[in-house]
């Protein structure tokens, strides 16, 4: 474990915003994690996971921890399912694929979503009528006052659309080390409904899909759809789908006849964050060296050199213009540090 001085963080932000940190440190184990959180030179510290949902806007003055802890292993299982850990260092698509490689279902839908393990639970990362709280089965975390090792297990952790106790009260507290899933090993419950799963699915001429079908279709319509962040910088989704009252929504319904929705509850609906964001107008919008991606306005990127204050102003244009049109505030989803 050795700390470096000065460090750019453009390697360690899916976004690719070129900020410094002023003391950089990788740890890779739960010892290292512990003496660098105990260092009183650096009273200052920031965590580092995949770097996929933040928005850096200004230098960093202290010491980031880029927490790096690798391993998937099987805990126990059955003939009908099995539970996995996964340590917090292991990037998410690459643990989607190992499980499907070993035929463990549950988390094919959430293929190519950008990030690692240790970092999903925080978001409730979701994706095509999955949410990970729907094969999670508990976490372990280092509370930074006391450097012990806390379990939260699926009630603990408080989970809503992209929503967890990690947002909310624990926020700031913890750090996430592993993560442990129920997963299927036979009779998948399969979710093929949500979004183009099914059409590309016919695309793909299957008609009896396999985890591996699902996955292979989901990484279909995300590419095409979304840009590769080693290629255009960006952390996917932006912004969160606001959920609204459901008179909030027939009173727009009168002069939006096409507006998408889904029922949460008996009074609210959930309407799509890019829809209202295109709908607006911010589509495929170029501000120079950043803007809003063309196929998908739930996106903003970062064509090459953009700061990321520039991203910032935008999201906050593009919050102000949906709220005046439409009455609804959208959220951010990334962490903007």
């Amino acid at each position: 474990m050795q700390i470096q001085n000065n460090i750019s963080l453009k390697p360690f932000n899916t976004f690719g915003i070129d900020a410094n940190a002023k003391h950089y440190v990788s740890v890779s184990n739960l010892v290292n994690l512990k003496n660098i959180l105990t260092a009183p030179d650096y009273p200052n510290k920031l965590i580092l996971g995949g770097g996929s949902n933040m928005l850096l806007t200004k230098d960093f003055d202290g010491l980031v921890i880029h927490i790096n802890f690798k391993g998937i292993k099987i805990i126990s299982e059955n003939e009908d399912t099995v539970i996995v850990q996964a340590n917090a260092g292991e990037n998410w698509h690459e643990f989607v694929l190992w499980c499907i490689k070993n035929d463990f279902g549950g988390i094919e839908n959430l293929s190519l979503i950008p990030g690692n393990v240790g970092t999903a639970p925080i978001q409730n990362i979701g994706a095509y009528g999955i949410e990970l709280k729907d094969v999670f089965e508990s976490c372990q975390a280092i509370e930074l006052t006391t450097k012990t090792i806390k379990s939260f297990s699926k009630t603990d952790c408080k989970f809503g659309y992209r929503n967890s106790i990690f947002k909310q009260e624990a926020k700031g507290k913890f750090i996430i080390t592993s993560v442990r899933f129920k997963l299927s090993k036979k009779q998948h419950n399969l979710s093929v409904n949500y979004g183009a799963i099914t059409s590309q699915l016919e695309v793909m001429k299957v008609s009896k899909p396999t985890i591996q079908d699902i996955s292979k279709a989901v990484i279909s319509i995300r590419e095409s759809k979304l840009p590769n962040p080693k290629e255009i910088g960006n952390s996917g989704s932006f912004f969160k789908n606001p959920v609204i009252p459901k008179a909030h929504f027939n009173t727009l319904l009168e002069n939006f006849k096409d507006i998408p929705n889904y029922p949460v509850t008996e009074h609210e609906v959930k309407v799509p964050a890019g829809w209202l964001i295109e709908k607006a107008g911010f589509k495929g919008k170029s501000f120079g060296s950043y803007g809003v991606h063309k196929n998908q306005a739930l996106v903003l990127v970062n064509y090459g050199n953009a700061k990321g204050e520039d991203i910032l102003n935008l999201s906050k244009l593009i919050q102000k213009t949906v709220l005046r049109i439409f009455g609804i505030s959208i959220e951010a989803e990334v962490n903007i540090l």
